[in-house]
């Protein structure tokens, strides 16, 4: 951010000032009187002031002087004749000339200090240019976003006032934008192109922040560079840019660089915002479709439309207990990018995303909200609305859902389909309830069907007599209270006894037990019931007094 050489030398105090060199390319970012030693005092496009003292007389001491200004890449070096140097001698203008070093030779009488007011002036006057030049494509960026446009068009303004190709993508680099980017670039920087990248060190030796943040890549023969854009500590996506060839990236693009951050980062925080309004009003309206008893009026079909849900169509119900068994930072989905707090909106984001896959993958309409950690998803019906219908919808999301959540698995209910329209609530209730009952019966990431609770729903119903209350009572209570005494286990004990059909040696191998240990369990249960676990009416009235007793364990829960 300078001034052209061109320009400072036609100030009017150097108008009788005798340029020694041709007028290069170069600009002036700053003016400064240095003598001998320079040192590292001199920065780069700088205009140098001097009288040559202590040199003047010394020819070597002089090329060693004009050397170091060289090396430090200023812009001007000027002298003033007259007193310490009378002439630059020949040798030194061709340094200057060879190193394309603008030498200026200014009589004794010109101050210094009006030289250095006026070319001081003159670069304020160009950062004030540059600084209301900036600031209108940083409000012409913002406006962009506000007004609704996308990020095409902030890639558009951009390439406008750089002449910078690039192009912007999400998080997951799926590419959103592109303006003159090479797409062979982006394609190796995702490794969807073999090609050999590496990271290198950036070229850009700017006096401005941003530079610090650059990432370089070299692919091929072609180099790329890359900005990550943030919000609220989050990776949001990328900017990518590449500059032609021999274009000079400037403090001016690295500005513009710097707004068009600001403005993609406010775009991602928008767009955000509205997928997380919508994501928010479809659960919620799910939820109480779900949960509530609703007349399927024409303002409830209306609503459900402008949501993009089609709710005249038949659906069955899945009820899903999801269950975590590591932190969510391990899971892949996460990638460190989300806070702790956030973690649980993350895993749902993923089911979501899985179950709206795997209902693209079968050809139904697919709804999907959350109750707290359990998952409700109402998918559209076939008219059979048969269980391999069911189990295929269910694999499809398990398949790729544990692939990005370690340590994930999810104990289902399922609801019949019978007419299965318009009665989402009864659905639910049904998904509901055998989940619940088989939550008790079948091991973690098992699934239930409704008509499958049958015999449970039956039993459950008498369990409300009071004289089966009480023999159910009877029967279990001395296990119950050895139980909490002891922490015996003893009707779990039971439960697996049953389940393998009384054989020992199965049961003692589920249950990780010494086979005599089992035998010492099964006594105490025979013993503290006073029945027989080889007599079947016994063994009978037990199965039955725990199954009852489980059930009432599961009515007593109600809805969560």
């Amino acid at each position: 951010m300078g001034v052209p050489v061109e320009e400072v030398l036609k100030l009017p105090m150097l108008e009788k000032a005798n340029v020694q060199t041709p007028v290069y390319d170069r600009d002036v970012e700053w003016i400064s009187v240095i003598e001998t030693p320079v040192e590292n005092f001199v920065r780069n496009n700088e205009f140098v002031l001097s009288t040559g003292v202590g040199c003047g007389e010394n020819i070597p001491a002089l090329e060693a002087y004009v050397k170091d200004v060289i090396r430090s890449d200023a812009s001007i070096l000027a002298f003033a004749t007259g007193r310490h140097l009378f002439k630059i001698p020949d040798r030194i203008i061709a340094l200057a000339e060879q190193h394309e070093l603008v030498l200026v030779e200014i009589p004794w009488e010109v101050r210094f200090a009006d030289i250095l007011q006026g070319v001081l002036q003159l670069i304020n006057e160009e950062k004030q240019k540059v600084h209301r030049h900036v600031e209108g494509i940083r409000q012409e960026l913002i406006n962009c976003v506000l007004n609704g446009k996308g990020l095409q068009e902030i890639t558009t303004i951009l390439y406008q006032y750089t002449g910078l190709p690039n192009a912007i993508s999400d998080h997951l680099k799926h590419i959103r934008a592109n303006q003159h980017f090479d797409s062979s670039l982006i394609d190796a920087l995702n490794g969807r192109k073999e090609a050999v990248v590496s990271l290198i060190e950036h070229p850009f030796r700017l006096e401005h922040p941003l530079t610090h943040f650059i990432e370089a890549y070299q692919i091929g023969e072609e180099c790329c560079y890359q900005l990550t854009i943030l919000s609220n500590y989050k990776k949001q996506g990328y900017l990518l840019f590449q500059p032609e060839k021999d274009q000079e990236v400037t403090t001016e693009m690295m500005t513009i660089l710097e707004h068009t951050l600001t403005a993609c980062a406010l775009y991602f925080v928008k767009e955000n915002a509205i997928e997380m309004t919508e994501i928010r009003l479809k659960d919620n309206f799910l939820l109480d479709l779900a949960k509530q008893e609703q007349r399927m009026d024409k303002q409830l079909l209306s609503k459900a439309g402008l949501l993009g849900y089609d709710l005249e169509k038949p659906y069955v119900c899945f009820v899903g207990e999801v269950l975590f068994h590591q932190p969510a930072s391990r899971s892949v989905g996460n990638d460190g990018q989300l806070p702790s707090s956030s973690s649980l909106q993350s895993r749902n984001y993923y089911i979501q995303k899985e179950a709206a896959y795997a209902g693209h993958m079968v050809g139904r309409q697919v709804m999907t909200t959350f109750d707290e950690e359990r998952v409700i998803i109402f998918l559209e019906a076939d008219k059979e609305g048969s269980e391999e219908a069911a189990n295929q919808f269910l694999d499809l999301v398990e398949r790729r859902l544990f692939e990005l959540l370690a340590g994930v698995t999810i104990q289902w209910g399922i609801s019949c389909h019978k007419d299965g329209y318009q009665v989402f609530h009864h659905s639910y209730e049904e998904a509901r309830t055998a989940l619940q009952m088989g939550e008790q019966q079948n091991e973690a990431g098992g699934r239930t069907f409704f008509k499958e609770t049958r015999m449970n729903r039956l039993l459950m119903a008498l369990s409300h007599k009071k004289e089966i209350e009480e023999i159910v009572q009877d029967t279990l209570q001395p296990l119950i209270d050895y139980d909490q005494k002891r922490q015996a286990e003893l009707l779990h004990t039971f439960m697996v006894y049953n389940k393998y059909n009384s054989n020992v040696s199965q049961t003692s191998r589920a249950l990780n037990l010494h086979r005599q240990s089992l035998l010492h369990r099964l006594r105490n249960i025979e013993q503290l019931t006073g029945l027989s676990l080889l007599n079947a009416d016994d063994l009978f009235l037990l199965e039955l007094s725990v199954r009852l007793w489980l059930l009432k364990k599961v009515e007593k829960s109600g809805p969560q």
